[in-house]
């Protein structure tokens, strides 16, 4: 059974990918499964120079579902492409880089950065504080995010643009990252949450709060896939968010994804991105799908 498919330009071998974040910056889940295998590999967030991150603790269960504030820890472009990029080329992965910035320019920066590396796409990580904007965060503005999405443009490889839950304005926001030359929308990044460590009565995480992940926020992403689906017929969209297994990508398709990330599932489950693609195919063999294109959109009518 093919499980191919198109994000925009970007011919792809599976509809599986991981997910930024949550596979590292390299193969480091190659002894779980053939990454090759995977529609790509889409790398932790860079900027243009080496981050520490947020300090400790940076991640904390919630149930089921995990906060983290690990604020985006990083080599920086230059020595990724030196030392991780290579590791997964060798493993015959197709690699999406991800970029971050705090300001504009810094985005320019790290797009420039990754001119010339051999990856398929860009992913523009747009949930980052501005701090240009007062410590806003560039995906809640559409003004913000159209400018930032222009100046990963040096980047020279199709973007796709991670936006943001967060907002009551993605439709907006979403608009203006196309009309500033996104190739497609990835939807979409943690959920701002909180946990309480009630025996030292503080927060749980080193920053205070964070973004919340897992299973919790699948109908949050789903959600955010559907109604942009509806209002961008065309648009090549990336779903991202709660994905645990078969049964929740074949949902993200039929919600109008092109195409699927996992990411928290694979840490308590590193072959998880593998079991979902498994369990997929299982549910499309069962119900005698044999063109992924038959679910893409499929719960619109």
């Amino acid at each position: 059974m093919n499980s191919s498919t198109r994000v925009g330009e970007v011919g792809l071998r599976s509809f599986v990918l991981t997910a930024a974040g949550t596979a590292g910056h390299g193969d480091e889940l190659a002894g779980y499964g053939d990454l090759a295998t995977l529609g790509a590999v889409v790398t932790k967030s860079l900027a243009a120079f080496e981050w520490e991150g947020n300090p400790a603790p940076r991640v904390a269960a919630s149930g089921a579902d995990m906060l983290n504030a690990v604020g985006l820890a990083g080599p920086g472009v230059a020595a990724w492409r030196e030392t991780y990029l290579p590791k997964l080329r060798r493993r015959g992965a197709d690699v999406v880089g991800s970029v971050w910035g705090r300001t504009t320019e810094e985005f320019a920066n790290a797009a420039a950065a990754m001119n010339g590396a051999e990856i398929v796409a860009l992913e523009v990580n747009a949930s980052c504080p501005n701090l240009e904007g007062r410590a806003g965060i560039f995906a809640h503005s559409a003004t913000a995010t159209a400018a930032i999405v222009t100046a990963a443009q040096a980047a020279n490889v199709p973007l796709w643009v991670k936006l943001s839950p967060n907002t009551p304005d993605l439709l907006d926001i979403a608009a203006a990252a196309l009309e500033s030359g996104a190739s497609a929308l990835v939807l979409t990044n943690t959920v701002l949450g909180l946990s309480i460590d009630i025996e030292h009565r503080r927060p749980s995480l080193g920053n205070g709060g964070g973004g919340l992940s897992g299973p919790g926020v699948l109908p949050v992403a789903l959600r955010a896939v559907y109604e942009c689906r509806k209002a961008f017929a065309s648009v090549p969209i990336v779903g991202v968010g709660g994905v645990a297994s078969g049964d929740d990508a074949i949902a993200m398709l039929m919600a109008g994804a092109n195409a699927v990330e996992v990411g928290t599932a694979s840490f308590a489950d590193p072959r998880a991105p593998w079991r979902v693609q498994r369990e997929a195919l299982r549910w499309m063999k069962k119900h005698n799908i044999n063109d992924l294109n038959e679910l893409i959109g499929a719960a619109h009518g």
